[in-house]
């Protein structure tokens, strides 16, 4: 899933923040504006991922809401108030496209002081610290709907909010944290919206300090997330026209289609070069090809089965940049499904599947070399002080004659039709395990992100080697956004609870903050936990890592997570490969999966 997504952060000021050096592949400003087709072009066209269709705008999303895509395009409306990225190869704050002109910590690393530029919403009003508070407040009382939300973390562990003046506010933690993860995973997620246009509880409502009670909050709340899911009145409604960024909406599309036009009232440091970009959904990898051949697409992407046409590509005035990125990627177990659930809860069924999955074959030929295998939390590539030596070594190396083997030592036979069948049930040594009954068949179901030939062929791949170790896998594709918003937390009483395996992850199931803890992902009753994977040892890790400036804690949960299989692990593809019309300049590629249209240009 595309994280986030909540973003990251680094210190302004210097109290030593995190640096994280990313090798990165090349991509470089080079070509020329006449190859690219006109230096005088004022609209470029970008092509979203395929069936990766924009559908949310609030910068406050629930979990389903949550796809890159859609922070990209709020990030040039709203203009976040702390951001990094790593384009340049070092992850670092991005002075330019922060609303903070500084972040400072106090001596004893409790309070952050943060400090607004100078900047206007485009109805003049000045961008304030009670716009900050605003959306502070919305969240605080809404937390749970929040998609943001881990029990514990933002912002439950803020002990005191105070406006200072108008362009500056403090923030009291319950008690000091790991500097790194405070600004690169928790103050990150602030945001200014315009308390002067949005603090209503109806189209008609007046405008007043609703958000200051809790029970107004949570009517300001249901308010502007109703408004929000009317994609249909993007362009025209009129909370969606009050911005900062350097963006506004011209155009939003009932297919996803959207076109931003250059905000003539922006007063930040980080203004819009080409004036329109328009954001192109595909319903498939193949329908993008096409309209890149045509030449319909000056920003665009080759499937990594058409890695071998580069030169073509080249020759028509594209340069070809691999878009690597700071991400793992997985299927989850859902481990309340009724079915399947005390299945995927014996970790012996885990490593089974573990096991019988070719890793590297299916990086080097079905993703033609563009994909890493991961075996872990962290992600594999680049190398960081994060990994534990357990997920460099990967313990579980294709096998699927260990596969079988782990089932038969636990109560599994092999039936006629080549499927494990639990023959032994019980809670003792060689037995199934709790909740399986005897006669029970090993055959899972998967719900896949559909309109990708790669992602398709992966998980025919992956059927075909669960077959061979006695597992049956039932594939059905649907839309992202489809498997996004069946894949969430669940109790097992719940219809919607009926998935079983989901994957979302052809340009990667999760990019990381800079600093890649996993509170949300595999913290007990995080808000991206989708398979409700619980693990008490796990969880201590995790804490530790927020408090410690000590790496231990993070390479220990790794090794943990590695060995423990909280989810299937899969190759890491490339975000994209991309396809750039030469000419255009300031495309950066950031690992963190973030795209900036605002700094974009034609050559001269």
């Amino acid at each position: 899933m595309h994280q986030p997504r909540l973003r990251r952060g680094r210190l302004l000021a210097a109290a030593g923040a995190l640096s994280l050096t990313l090798v990165l592949a090349a991509c470089g400003d080079s070509g020329s504006a006449e190859s690219g087709g006109g230096q005088d072009k004022d609209t470029i066209t970008y092509a979203l991922p395929p069936n990766a269709t924009p559908n949310w705008i609030l910068p406050m999303a629930t979990p389903e809401y949550m796809a890159t895509h859609n922070t990209a395009i709020k990030w040039t409306l709203w203009t976040p108030v702390v951001n990094v990225n790593g384009a340049d190869g070092e992850v670092a704050m991005d002075a330019k496209g922060s609303l903070a002109e500084s972040v400072e910590f106090s001596g004893d690393g409790r309070t952050a002081t943060i400090t607004l530029k100078d900047m206007s919403w485009n109805d003049g009003t000045p961008v304030s610290s009670r716009d900050v508070e605003f959306w502070f407040n919305l969240i605080k009382a809404n937390k749970a709907a929040w998609g943001g939300y881990s029990e514990g973390r933002f912002p439950d562990n803020v002990a005191k909010w105070t406006v200072v003046d108008d362009k500056t506010f403090e923030i009291t933690f319950d008690k000091v944290y790991n500097e790194n993860w405070l600004l690169n995973n928790q103050l990150v997620n602030l945001y200014a919206i315009p308390q002067h246009a949005w603090d209503k509880t109806g189209d008609d409502g007046e405008i007043g300090d609703h958000d200051r009670t809790p029970e107004g909050a949570k009517q300001v709340w249901d308010y502007l997330i109703g408004e929000a899911k009317q994609t249909d009145t993007y362009a025209t409604n009129p909370l969606w026209q009050v911005v900062n960024g350097p963006y506004t909406i011209e155009e939003w599309t009932s297919t996803g289609q959207v076109t931003l036009a250059e905000n003539p009232e922006y007063d930040g440091d980080d203004p819009a070069h080409i004036p329109t970009v328009v954001l192109q959904p595909f319903t498939s990898a193949d329908a993008e090809l096409n309209a890149l051949r045509s030449g319909e697409i000056d920003y665009g992407y080759l499937p990594a089965s058409a890695i071998g046409q580069q030169e073509q590509f080249e020759a028509q005035g594209y340069r070809i940049d691999p878009w690597h990125g700071w991400a793992v990627t997985y299927m989850p177990y859902n481990f309340n499904n009724p079915d399947m659930g005390p299945v995927f809860r014996q970790l012996y069924a885990r490593q089974a599947i573990q096991h019988s999955i070719d890793q590297k074959s299916i990086a080097e030929v079905i993703w033609h070399g563009t994909a890493e295998p991961t075996y872990g939390p962290i992600p594999q590539t680049p190398s960081s002080e994060f990994l534990s030596e357990a997920q460099k070594s990967n313990p579980y190396p294709f096998d699927t004659d260990e596969a079988r083997r782990l089932l038969e030592d636990n109560g599994w036979t092999i039936g006629d039709d080549g499927i494990a069948v639990c023959e032994n049930p019980g809670t003792g040594q060689g037995q199934c395990g709790e909740g399986i009954e005897a006669g029970k068949r090993f055959e899972m179901n998967v719900l896949a992100q559909s309109g990708s030939n790669e992602t398709d062929n992966m998980m025919a791949e992956i059927k075909s080697s669960l077959e061979s170790a006695g597992i049956a896998l039932n594939i059905q594709s649907k839309p992202l956004n489809q498997v996004l918003g069946q894949s969430g937390q669940c109790t097992p009483d719940q219809q919607a609870c009926s998935w079983q395996l989901s994957f979302f992850g052809t340009q990667g199931s999760w990019y990381f903050n800079a600093y890649p803890t996993g509170e949300r992902l595999f913290g007990t009753g995080g808000t991206a936990n989708f398979g409700s994977y619980s693990n008490a040892e796990a969880d201590r890790y995790i804490q530790k890592s927020l408090v410690s400036n000590d790496q231990e804690a993070i390479r220990n949960y790794s090794e943990l997570l590695t060995k423990d299989l909280p989810v299937v692990w899969l190759p890491e593809p490339a975000y994209q490969v991309s396809a750039i019309r030469e000419g255009l300049q300031g495309t950066g590629q950031d690992p963190l999966a973030e795209f900036f249209p605002q700094r974009w240009s034609w050559g001269s």
